[in-house]
C-alpha cells in the first residue's frame, strides 16, 4: 500500500492535483498526520466531499475491517496539514480533524453514497461504522 500511495501522491504533486486511473475525475487531497506512536509525518491520499469551508474524508480503508491508519493518527493528533487541489491548483493550510457524530454521518454517508456508489459498498462489506472526517481548517477556528 506504500508504493501505491507513494505513486499517487507523487503524481497529484507532480498534476496540479489532477490523479488518473481509478481516481480520474474524483477529488482528492493529501492528509498529513502525526504518528500515534511514532510521531512521525505521514501522507495520504484521499477523496474529499465540500461541507461549507471544510472538506469531509472518508475512514473507508475500501471497506475493511479495522480503521485506516491515518484515523488513528488523526484520533491522537487532531492538527494536520492539507494540500488539496482546486481550479487554481493545490490549496495547502493546516487543519483540524474532527469525528462527524451522528446524526449527520448517518446522513452525510447516504449522500456520500448516491454521489459515490464505492463508498455505499464498502460500507456494505463492513461490520464497522465508516467514520466521517471534517477537517476544519486553521484560520477558520479563531475568528
Amino acid at each position: 500500500m506504500s508504493e501505491w500511495n507513494d505513486k499517487i501522491i507523487r503524481e497529484f504533486r507532480e498534476n496540479q492535483g489532477v490523479v488518473g486511473g481509478p481516481f480520474t475525475g474524483m477529488p482528492l487531497l493529501l492528509v498529513t498526520t502525526t504518528g500515534a506512536k511514532s510521531g512521525e509525518k505521514r501522507v495520504n491520499p484521499v477523496a474529499w466531499f465540500p461541507d461549507g469551508d471544510n472538506r469531509i474524508i472518508v475512514a473507508s480503508k475500501g471497506g475493511a475491517p479495522t480503521h485506516p491508519h491515518w484515523y488513528h493518527n488523526l484520533l491522537k493528533n487532531p492538527r494536520v496539514h492539507v494540500e488539496a487541489a482546486t481550479d487554481h491548483g493545490i490549496e495547502e493550510y493546516d487543519a483540524v480533524a474532527s469525528i462527524m457524530p451522528e446524526p449527520e454521518r448517518t446522513a452525510r454517508y447516504k449522500q456520500i453514497g448516491d454521489e459515490r456508489p464505492g463508498f455505499a459498498e464498502y460500507q456494505t462489506e463492513t461490520d464497522r461504522k465508516i467514520p466521517l472526517v471534517v477537517l476544519t481548517p486553521g484560520s477558520l477556528l479563531y475568528c
